[in-house]
């Protein structure tokens, strides 16, 4: 971004390099940068309140659902990881090793965590001993570190921030229950705070949580076409409480072994807001995550600021005591329209302009960075006017989302017609699966999409698998993927 000199420098466009784009935007928007060593970030302020904003809100639900915060070590022995073989097999590849301390050689390797499964089931087995200790419901919030081959910042990272959440029940019921009413609580928040529409539904064995017996995921589509799995919800039956010996007494003085869930989101949550709502000027935030909701920009020539600046330091005040998170920018060195731009390319869903005339009419006007209406409204109803336009421009970005999600999904027979879809377009396919693995690892090697998930409302239901032409056992959604 160079000031005054020129306005916003170039954006690749998304047609042209959507990968270049997301890359521009991010720099330019000052949401991160990269650090010295290989696959990690550094988060900037403006990217970082992203994240403090979701993890805020998402917080209020987690307590609201009875979960309490905790937090656990992120070193993990590597006999932790030998107790449940299908989970080691599934992170072992990802895993870094501390092996060396003050200068010694440790007994035992240390991974840096990729996930909490192991280490919360070695405390839960001290913590629980009755029914009368159940149910545990416990988050993290947390850095987990997983040695990516290939990173994209905030979607793919080797180090990244989440929160998960581990829980012990007494019954399978209860603990299905569980897994159910997260995957809710994940698909309200991203639909709602973040306006991204998502596609709820259960993984394909292949595809499942290493360790767990079910996993269920939301899977958002980004403006290229492709999947980002949103969140994720995981049954893990008894396997983890038999790996660690997590028993309880029960009612009838019965030792049982507990049925545990764990459940997750991460920063990459900040990429999917990235990607389904920027354009080709920059960022688009919606209102409710956005760190700045409306920037303030005086308007006229220095010799009005006496009068102007007054009336825009109350307004402000105004908006600031209602909770309307807003800046006011009045730099003289650069103008108005070098502000305009600056703020669209940095996502700010709304701008207020004030001027000399404006002062005089007891006017503001309000421009939407979405839509890009100008709305002219009287400063005495000035919070009441902003805040309805917010919400009009939250509702706007999730149904433009939407819309792009529809105009993209493609209900399919057969492996060739996915083939000539994801040759010539983008999106999501849902087509039938006979629920073999074969079957599935044919669609990924011919197309490179993989199942999403087995969405639990499919807009069709099919009666054929698409590659062997046998009975389907499955309606699932397809997609190239993050």
């Amino acid at each position: 971004m160079a000031k005054e000199k020129g306005f916003v420098t170039e954006i690749t466009p998304q047609s042209e390099d959507f990968s270049r784009w997301y890359i521009d935007v991010i720099k330019k928007a000052e949401l991160m940068d990269y650090s010295p060593v290989r696959g990690c970030i550094v988060f900037r302020p403006e990217g970082y309140e992203l994240w403090e904003n979701i993890q805020r809100d998402l917080d209020r639900r987690f307590k609201e659902t009875g979960h309490r915060n905790a937090y656990f070590p992120l070193f993990i022995p590597e006999s932790f990881f030998q107790k449940e073989k299908e989970h080691v097999e599934g992170f072992n590849p990802e895993l870094p090793w501390v092996t060396e301390a003050a200068g010694e050689k440790l007994e035992e390797r240390l991974a840096v965590r990729p996930t909490s499964e192991t280490m919360f089931g070695h405390m839960y087995a001290k913590w629980i001993q009755s029914y009368r200790d159940l149910p545990v419901l416990i988050n993290q919030w947390a850095n987990v570190v997983r040695w990516e081959k290939r990173t994209l910042p905030f979607l793919r990272t080797s180090e990244f921030l989440w929160q998960e959440g581990h829980t012990a029940h007494e019954t399978e019921t209860e603990a299905r229950e569980e897994t159910m009413r997260m995957l809710h609580v994940y698909r309200d928040f991203v639909q709602d705070f973040l306006a991204i529409p998502v596609v709820v539904g259960q993984k394909t064995p292949s595809e499942k949580f290493a360790g767990a017996v079910d996993t269920y995921s939301i899977e958002a589509m980004m403006k290229d076409g492709r999947a980002v799995q949103a969140g994720t919800s995981h049954y893990l039956g008894t396997n983890f409480a038999v790996a660690f010996d997590i028993k309880f007494l029960d009612r009838e003085n019965q030792l049982q072994f507990t049925h545990t869930t764990s459940w997750g989101v991460s920063t990459r949550l900040i990429g999917a807001l990235i990607m389904v709502h920027g354009d080709d000027r920059g960022l688009a935030l919606p209102p409710k995550v956005a760190p700045t909701q409306a920037i303030m920009i005086p308007i006229g020539p220095p010799k009005t600021r006496d009068v102007v600046m007054p009336r825009v330091d109350e307004l402000f005040a105004q908006l600031k005591a209602a909770g309307v998170r807003t800046r006011v920018d009045d730099r003289s060195d650069v103008s108005p329209g070098w502000k305009f731009n600056e703020y669209e390319m940095r996502g700010v869903p709304l701008r207020i302009e004030i001027g000399p005339r404006d002062c005089e009419n007891g006017q503001a006007v309000l421009v939407s960075r979405v839509s890009g209406e100008k709305r002219v409204v009287q400063q005495a109803n000035l919070v009441e006017e902003v805040e309805r336009m917010l919400e009009e421009i939250h509702h706007d970005m999730f149904e433009r989302a939407k819309q792009f999600r529809e105009d993209n999904f493609k209900s399919l027979e057969t492996l060739d017609e996915m083939k000539a879809f994801l040759e010539d377009k983008r999106g999501f396919v849902e087509a039938g699966w006979c629920g073999s693995a074969a079957c599935e690892k044919t669609v990924k090697e011919e197309t490179g999409a993989t199942s999403r998930n087995i969405p639990f409302e499919p807009t069709s239901h099919k009666s054929t698998c698409l590659v062997c032409g046998e009975k389907s056992e499955h309606t699932v959604v397809f997609a190239r993927a993050y």
